[in-house]
């Protein structure tokens, strides 16, 4: 895998267009690590403080004032301290200040807590002084909000990773071909709405059924189906193993996408086009019970409403030419005094990039480079442009990572339109 290179030079251009963190206090909010993770075994830091006087921090756990190589993160105000977890591998900050449907302003906790766990935790806590746990759910490998059809209602993407363990076997349960997940809050109660994007559904069963060799599944079809463990008594054995698993994972993913976006019919349809016919109920029975003590079991209600595709789109403010501040209040340390405006540009939580294979670093561009992104009210990118040459693919692809406290205007979270400078190299 490419070596990752974060662009940790943010500056302000002579019209002030780039991003500014101005409730914000970002120190190596922009840091190179594998993932699209704030802090991982001690590296890595982020820090804001929400008008309410609530700071969320995440960062290196501390032992008689000394870094560990061990994550913590943590709500403060006034003299009041919240630790969220400590001592921990993974804590990450996946959204601040956004409208979740749980009533206040919150910040979304992720946790892990060590390398070799399946899953994340993701703990929602609101802004208010004093800060509350308004809801914790387990069982993903990651956890992302994003109004990703910019509809302006946030939704929780994930995938059901822990449901998984030990499910068949090791290739069936890798958490890649774990089944996605998308949640939404709606006054507090917890959905699973993943049959309103039955679209994303549909490419990742396209892309499954490509993978599909039709020798591979001939010969998968006429296998039991278990596939137990056999001891390999030659190369091509092994090889031939190894493609029966791969045929088998692949068959899962695609049953699962039909499943857990709402066609339940569909699933069975292509189960029994797909599956050996004699292992049929015995898969039937473990798939659906692995779904039911998945994140199913956490929700509070199911979703059955099927996206038209032309749902309202909210308003985008073109905050491009804003110079929006705040005064009195400290960014990096130093406070900022200026005239009051309602609109606070976003700040970074997580900037990264990974560099192609084979490409030498000192090979990227060492000049500043100017990205026009549209911004959702959960801090996401949903479109990234630029008229730089060196603006590529892999940077392109790298700003659905990135992570952003989103614009503020009143106080409240909303999507945006912004000019945003980095320099990929450094």
């Amino acid at each position: 895998m490419g070596k990752m290179v974060v662009p940790a030079r943010l500056r302000r251009s002579t019209r002030e267009i780039a991003s500014l963190a101005l409730f914000c206090a970002i120190a190596g909010a922009c840091h190179a690590q594998e993932g699209a993770v704030v802090c991982r075994d001690g590296t890595g830091n982020f820090e804001a403080a929400f008008p309410s006087g609530v700071s969320a921090q995440a960062g290196a756990a501390r032992r008689e004032g000394l870094a560990r190589r061990a994550c913590e993160g943590s709500l403060l105000w006034d003299r009041g301290k919240l630790v969220v977890a400590t001592g921990v591998a993974q804590v990450d900050v996946d959204a601040f200040g956004i409208d979740l449907g749980l009533g206040p302003p919150v910040v979304t906790f992720q946790v892990k807590r060590t390398n070799a766990e399946c899953c994340m935790t993701l703990q929602i806590y609101s802004l208010r002084r004093p800060p509350k746990l308004l809801r914790t759910i387990t069982g993903g490998s990651f956890f992302s909000t994003a109004d990703t059809d910019l509809d302006g209602q946030i939704e929780i993407w994930t995938n059901d990773a822990a449901s998984l363990e030990g499910f068949e076997s090791a290739e069936a349960s890798r958490p890649d071909f774990a089944p996605t997940v998308v949640l939404r809050f709606d006054q507090g109660r917890l959905l699973d709405v993943s049959s309103e994007f039955q679209g994303y559904f549909d490419n990742e069963i396209a892309r499954a059924r490509s993978a599909l060799d039709p020798g591979d599944l001939r010969d998968f079809k006429n296998s039991s189906g278990r596939l137990p463990p056999t001891a390999h008594f030659s190369p091509e054995d092994l090889r031939q193993s190894d493609k029966l698993e791969r045929t088998k994972a692949r068959v899962l993913q695609i049953i699962r996408s039909y499943l857990y976006s709402g066609r339940e019919q569909e699933a069975w349809d292509s189960l029994a086009e797909l599956w050996p016919p004699e292992d049929l109920d015995r898969i039937r029975a473990a798939i659906l019970g692995a779904r039911a003590r998945g994140i199913r079991a956490q929700v509070d209600s199911l979703s059955t409403k099927v996206s038209s595709g032309a749902e309202r789109r909210t308003e985008v403010v073109d905050a491009r030419t804003l110079r929006a501040v705040q005064p009195g209040i400290k960014f990096a340390g130093e406070r900022v005094e200026e005239k009051r405006s309602e609109i606070i540009l976003p700040a970074p939580i997580w900037i990264g990039r990974q560099v192609p294979e084979g490409q030498p670093e000192d090979t990227l561009a060492d000049s500043e480079m100017l990205l026009d992104l549209v911004i959702d009210s959960a801090g996401k990118v949903r479109s990234a442009e630029s008229d730089n040459p060196s603006f590529d693919s892999s940077l392109k692809s790298a700003t659905a990572r990135w992570k952003f406290v989103p614009t503020l205007r009143a106080g409240r979270a909303i999507a945006s339109r912004i000019y945003f400078i980095i320099s990929p190299k450094r």
